[in-house]
């Protein structure tokens, strides 16, 4: 990420869609997969999209859909959700630190497209650049970009997931695109020694 420091909102929003580009890419698998379980959870595909709107985190919503389908109660599914993803509770700390003094209204649009992937590269870009300006736009730059990818994907996953062969290892997808998002973070021995264990 050698993007120079962006002087105006719009092209630091520009600046972030485009350094989520590659992890957009990355997430076709995981969005599929989302949109089929919604599918096998027994919603039809509006309600899997809409599912996908009101959710929008990936793994806790593909758990959150194989409990629907398997029955489970609305306080199991709303409990499952919320313990996978407090991880978020440290990432918006995080953030608070160099955005906290961002409006309410603007800090809750953050808290909605909080993901692993926007806080990753909402960081490594404020650490390469301590001085960018426009913070609030990059991040909603890149997260938006995610969030309007991720229903694409889940509605082509909702459609058309019937007709993937099963032999295509999708579920691999999941744990690749943690691993992308842990590469660029690892620049010394001690950051090493946090991603192998």
């Amino acid at each position: 990420m050698t993007v120079p420091s962006a002087t105006s909102p719009r092209a630091a929003a520009v600046h972030g869609a485009r350094d989520m580009g590659p992890i957009m890419l990355g997430m076709l698998p995981f969005g599929l997969i989302a949109g089929i379980a919604a599918v096998e959870a027994g919603l039809p595909a509006w309600g899997g999209t809409v599912f996908s709107t009101v959710v929008f985190a990936g793994a806790a919503q593909i758990a959150a859909l194989n409990l629907i389908g398997e029955g489970a109660g609305p306080v199991v599914v709303i409990g499952t959700i919320a313990i996978i993803n407090a991880r978020f509770l440290m990432y918006a700390a995080s953030l608070a630190t160099r955005m906290g003094q961002e409006s309410l209204p603007r800090r809750l649009a953050m808290a909605y497209l909080l993901t692993d992937q926007a806080y990753a590269v909402t960081i490594t870009r404020l650490e390469a650049d301590p001085g960018y300006g426009p913070r609030w736009a990059y991040y909603m730059g890149g997260g938006g970009a995610l969030w309007a990818m991720w229903q694409v994907y889940t509605v082509v996953g909702a459609l058309g997931g019937s007709v993937v062969p099963d032999s295509v290892p999708l579920g691999f997808a999941i744990p690749m695109v943690f691993a992308a998002l842990l590469v660029p973070a690892v620049s010394d021995r001690p950051t090493l020694a946090a991603a192998l264990t």
